[in-house]
């Protein structure tokens, strides 16, 4: 089963990248960005998993720390952008 979903603007879902500090969502699927993909898959960025958006920097709010299972990373602003989430 391929976990890595396609970057589709589903209803109800959006990037991980707009969700406010915070916020909480379900990961839905990550999109094919080759070896960037796989270290967010690799890290817990899979289906299913819960994240949480803790601290964004200022100004841009890049990058963004967020939580996932029971780590805290940095992501990025184009790396959250991979992640389509269910707020």
């Amino acid at each position: 089963m391929d976990i890595i979903a396609p970057p589709s603007a589903d209803a109800g879902t959006q990037q991980l990248a707009a969700l406010p500090v915070g916020g909480v969502g379900t990961v839905e699927g990550i999109a094919e960005a080759g070896a960037l993909s796989r270290r967010l898959l690799e890290i817990g960025f899979f289906p299913g998993a819960r994240v949480e958006v803790v601290a964004a920097q200022w100004p841009g709010d890049d990058p963004m720390a967020v939580r996932v299972g029971g780590s805290t990373f940095a992501l990025r602003r184009r790396e959250a952008q991979l992640v389509r989430i269910t707020p």
